[in-house]
């Protein structure tokens, strides 16, 4: 056999075992008459020590061995002289007495260690060598962990997995589809799925009430740090349920993974937040609750004083930064530029200094100190505090006061990653207007419902309409989102129409879900969870990358096969494609 133990199980227990291994060379140091290697496999590190009472074989081969040589080492475990507490396998070594080079290997081009020297596109190409590393090994290791806890939850709660196709049909609503051409029906095509959305309500319609599947989806997007081609989610659906009923029960599978994997407890029920307040209060449907910086309009008190910025403008809020009363002018200006930018859009910045020997601004000239300390009262101000005002069009300013938000919490320290503040947003719109299109669309997907009393509105002001939707945000991330369905088919024949489609369009894109609903659809409703994002934030991790085997970097490209790819003509000729060219 190749081995008797892995390389990360043996103990002090274990001295005066004869044992072999089999791993890769971590690394060899020759100290003259002694050499020791590092052999390492997924489980651990182990060292070898070769001496003078080795066989001359063995120091031969030894002093053959490179960095990720594969070997076979069979020795007697002994206690090490000087123990390493850093490795599981600290307390001992194996003096070898045969070595087996089993594959050579040539050096990598970036060194297989924690701290790596390798850029992040370099690793990616040679990824099956990034895998090697603790930080990525563990990563996957974490994501297996929390697949297999995600299992025994729900299967306790008594969902069924189940699977749905990959190869189905192209939606004209949400993110772009991945297309794939049929050959066998020339010019026509299937799409991977976004989300396996319509076949988990027509697994309600069939009578499987509790549905899950963790599952391959695909949206043609462009990319970020939380962004991949294809993802994973935790795709879950349940019958004869109302809104609390599915809060209540994947609340349970966010506590008990983070009581699992996290040994973290939640006794409390997680927040729940309407959008409307999340917009107000912190400028974003997901917001960050591990600081508090909570917005507050000020258009009452800083109208009619003279100052044209605020006078013109549709709203003028605020936050107030605690213990920041000191800060520098320069540390003034870098905010001031750090709103400016682009990604920001803010035209300026005010800011009041609410010191001990006094109140003092950038805008002294238009406000009396009683004015600026009628604000500083609304803003629930304390002497050594600063308060940091944006005002201009009220969406456009809610967007900036958030990125500011943000960055002072990231400045103050505030967003640690061992902190963790759930929260369920509520009560989204149904309907979002797109002034390009001119033209309603759903703000989740065309099968979410609409809240009971708000079906009126369909006929008098349908972007008013709320929907009953909910989302997971966890530190400013979402998670997870969801919503009970539409299941009866005239109120979802009025979705279309309020969506713009024709009957003719709803039928041809739909049609299957519409006749499904005619059969005794029940009343139902699901989530789903960016498993991804999920695993990175457990992880601690900004980007899912690394909670991912292989994935595409920022371009959608896989580095590691080249590709996306060129195909043969013969394929496309087969396939009916034409490539036009460049």
């Amino acid at each position: 056999m190749y081995r008797s133990h892995t390389c990360g199980e043996l103990r002090i227990a274990d001295t005066g075992k004869q044992v072999t291994l089999s791993g890769w060379v971590q690394r060899v140091r020759n100290l003259g008459g002694m050499s020791f290697i590092d052999i390492r496999d997924r489980y651990g590190v182990t060292q070898v020590v070769v001496d003078d009472a080795s066989s001359q074989d063995v120091k031969d081969i030894s002093a053959q061995l490179g960095r990720e040589y594969v070997i076979q080492v069979s020795g007697v475990v002994v206690e090490r002289a000087s123990k390493n507490s850093k490795i599981s396998t600290g307390d001992i070594e194996v003096r070898a007495e045969a070595i087996k080079i089993l594959n050579p290997s040539i050096t990598p081009p970036f060194t297989i260690e924690d701290e790596t020297d390798g850029g992040d596109e370099l690793r990616m190409k040679y990824r099956y060598l990034d895998l090697r590393r603790n930080p990525v090994k563990n990563a996957l290791l974490l994501r297996h962990r929390m697949a297999q806890e995600v299992r025994r939850y729900l299967d306790g709660e008594g969902f069924i997995e189940v699977e749905t196709p990959f190869l189905i049909k192209s939606t004209p609503e949400g993110a772009r589809d991945f297309v794939v051409p049929s050959r066998m029906h020339p010019g026509e095509f299937y799409a991977l799925p976004q989300s396996p959305q319509t076949f988990k309500q027509l697994l309600m319609v069939a009578g499987f009430d509790k549905y899950f599947q963790i599952v391959k989806c695909f949206r043609d997007e462009d990319l970020r740090a939380d962004r991949q081609p294809e993802f994973t989610q935790i795709d879950c659906e349940m019958s004869f349920v109302e809104r609390d009923d599915v809060l209540q029960t994947f609340e349970g599978l966010v506590k008990h993974l983070f009581a699992k994997v996290k040994g973290i407890e939640f006794k409390e029920q997680f927040m729940r937040m309407p959008y409307s307040e999340a917009m107000e209060k912190y400028g974003s449907d997901k917001p960050d609750l591990r600081f508090g910086m909570e917005f507050v309009e000020l258009n009452a008190l800083v109208k009619g004083k003279g100052f044209g910025v605020f006078d013109n403008a549709e709203y003028v809020g605020a936050i107030c930064v605690p213990g920041c009363a000191g800060y520098t002018r320069k540390q003034l200006d870098e905010l001031t530029d750090f709103v400016k930018r682009p990604q920001v859009g803010a035209s300026g910045l005010v800011y009041i200094r609410y010191a001990e020997d006094g109140i003092k601004s950038t805008i002294d000239k238009f406000y009396t100190p009683d004015d600026l300390l009628a604000i500083a009262k609304k803003m629930a101000a304390k002497p050594g505090d600063l308060i940091l005002i944006l005002s201009g069009a009220k969406k456009k300013t809610l967007t900036a006061l958030c990125e500011l938000r943000l960055e002072m919490g990231n400045r103050l320290g505030l967003r640690s990653k061992d902190v963790f503040a759930p929260l369920w947003v509520v009560d989204f719109p149904l309907l979002e207007w797109d002034e390009e299109a001119q033209r309603y669309f759903a703000m989740h997907h065309p099968f979410t419902s609409p809240k009971p009393e708000d079906i009126p509105l369909f006929k008098t002001d349908p972007g008013k309409i709320r929907a009953n939707a909910y989302d997971l945000v966890i530190n400013g991330v979402e998670i997870g989102g969801g919503s009970i369905r539409i299941f009866d088919r005239e109120l979802q024949q009025t979705m279309f129409d309020a969506l713009g489609f024709t009957k003719e369009e709803a039928d041809k894109q739909f049609g299957f879900l519409l006749n499904a609903f005619q059969y005794g659809a029940p009343p139902h409703g699901g989530i789903a969870f960016g498993f991804d994002r999920l695993c990175s934030l457990f992880g601690g991790a900004d980007s899912i990358r690394d909670y991912i085997a292989f994935p595409k970097n920022n371009a959608g490209r896989d580095v590691m096969i080249d590709t996306p790819s060129t195909i043969s003509q013969q394929q496309l000729d087969e396939l009916s494609i034409q490539v036009r060219k460049k």
